[in-house]
């Protein structure tokens, strides 16, 4: 009897343990991508699209413009959140609808920009991997939701 516990304990141990570390390799992932600078976040970021899309020399050039402004964009406004967290002040329906609407129309902007520098084919691929990302993103806020269906457009 007492072999039998001290198993099923093992078991259960070695579970939680494999599937604490596969949560870790996320974590660990993102908090590597912190340690860098943004120019170097840019670099890497350049170096993916280019494999994945096969850019050239000039698209290249032009994304590396279009990466360095969305990424000072983000660093903005995560200070601007962090700043309005801090403060515990919670936005106006007003404020966040015109946050929304900044957000959206810097998107349509962002695939004008992107259909102007990729041709057809590309543009093609980097909508696909956009939905990915986007579908990769939703199955991560479930799972911190204990399963339950998260609309990313509802966050509180």
């Amino acid at each position: 009897m007492k072999k039998l516990i001290i198993a099923a304990l093992l078991v259960v141990g070695m579970t939680s343990f494999a599937q604490n570390k596969k949560e870790m390799g996320t974590r660990h992932d993102r908090a590597e991508m912190e340690k860098f600078t943004p120019e170097q976040r840019n670099q890497l970021m350049l170096k993916k699209m280019t494999l994945e899309l096969d850019l050239n020399a000039s698209q290249q050039k032009e994304m590396a413009k279009v990466i360095a402004e969305n990424s000072a964009k983000r660093e903005a406004r995560m200070k601007e959140m962090k700043a309005n967290k801090d403060s515990n002040t919670k936005p106006t329906s007003d404020e966040m609808f015109a946050r929304k609407n900044r957000m959206l129309d810097e998107q349509i902007a962002m695939k004008e920009r992107m259909r102007k520098i990729l041709n057809p084919e590309q543009f093609k691929k980097w909508e696909d991997m956009k939905g990915k990302r986007h579908h990769g993103m939703k199955k991560r806020m479930m799972h911190h939701n204990d399963g339950k269906p998260v609309n990313m457009d509802d966050k509180k």
